[in-house]
């Protein structure tokens, strides 16, 4: 099939890969602009847009599609089918309506669960043991068109963001040409969503990844998990930032934020229960294990993480 692909993040590489791969016409790829990044500032590709450019696919990098000549630049593609994998930017509906077979956007959670930008951190967070990834034809609404397509994972008690992610990315490579065979062959059927059960995956706010000690152990290590590695929960002991990167639930109990063991591991007391700190990060240091890390920071049983 003749098809656009539109995508920014790692996630989103594996699809775009396999695409190629299996021999369709990728006529254009559509990626968020390059951004400055690292100490000196250099304007960075998307990892989409670096692996495009290595594989010969024109890159197109428009900021939206509200301008009338990016929407008749698109049109003028003469697309089968577009696919989108975490793009980035709203598709106005004359978008939407281009392609012979309209947009199909394949998409990190069992929906309508976890509908918008954060659906693998979100799952993590709320303790959900299951997810996935489906194939919905886009409409105007935010991750409310019908799903064509559907492959569930579990989610494990140690995964985090960054596994989970790695998972998915790969369950969504092997769906997107499943679902472009079925739609040559007309066996797709489009599965309108329940209106039960509908939540919302909001950006992750940075001010939200401060660790609460009074929650539970099983929501503290949720937080961490979710949020690792980026941007990294975070707490602080005696006046010094630490993002943990890695928890599991722990025996013991104790006031919020207390230590309670530094005997080769870092278990602390939450609002009820404890969780072990695993993979601890100081500000401008590496990521280290919580044996490294009390080789080289104070922290004595009693003291309070806040």
């Amino acid at each position: 099939m003749r098809l656009a692909f539109m995508g920014t993040p790692e996630f989103s590489v594996p699809v775009l890969s396999e695409l190629i791969a299996a021999g369709h016409d990728v006529a254009a790829v559509y990626t968020r602009a390059p951004k400055p990044s690292g100490r000196g500032q250099k304007m960075t590709p998307s990892p989409v847009h670096a692996f495009a450019e290595a594989h010969g696919v024109e890159v197109r990098t428009p900021k939206s599609f509200k301008a009338e000549e990016t929407r008749e630049a698109f049109a003028a593609l003469d697309l089968d089918v577009a696919i989108v994998v975490a793009y980035g930017l709203i598709l106005p509906q004359v978008v939407l309506d281009a392609p012979r077979h309209g947009c199909l956007n394949l998409h990190a959670s069992l929906l309508p669960r976890w509908r918008g930008a954060a659906p693998i951190q979100r799952a993590i967070m709320a303790g959900d043991k299951t997810t996935g990834v489906q194939v919905m034809q886009m409409e105007a609404g935010l991750d409310t068109g019908p799903v064509l397509l559907s492959e569930a994972a579990p989610i494990k008690g140690d995964d985090t963001a960054a596994s989970l992610h790695d998972r998915l990315s790969e369950i969504a490579a092997q769906l997107a040409p499943r679902a472009l065979a079925a739609l040559t062959r007309g066996g797709l059927t489009a599965t309108p969503q329940p209106n039960d059960g509908v939540t919302y995956a909001k950006k992750i706010n940075p001010d939200e990844a401060r660790i609460d000690w009074s929650r539970s152990a099983a929501e503290v290590d949720q937080h961490i998990r979710g949020l690792a590695p980026f941007p990294g929960a975070w707490t602080e002991f005696n006046g010094a930032r630490i993002k943990i990167l890695m928890s599991g639930i722990a025996d013991g109990a104790g006031k919020p934020g207390e230590v309670l063991n530094t005997d080769k591991t870092l278990s602390v007391a939450c609002g009820k229960g404890a969780v072990d700190l695993k993979l601890l990060q100081r500000s401008g240091k590496r990521a280290q294990t919580n044996e490294e890390f009390l080789r080289g920071f104070a922290v004595s049983t009693g003291g309070v993480f806040s």
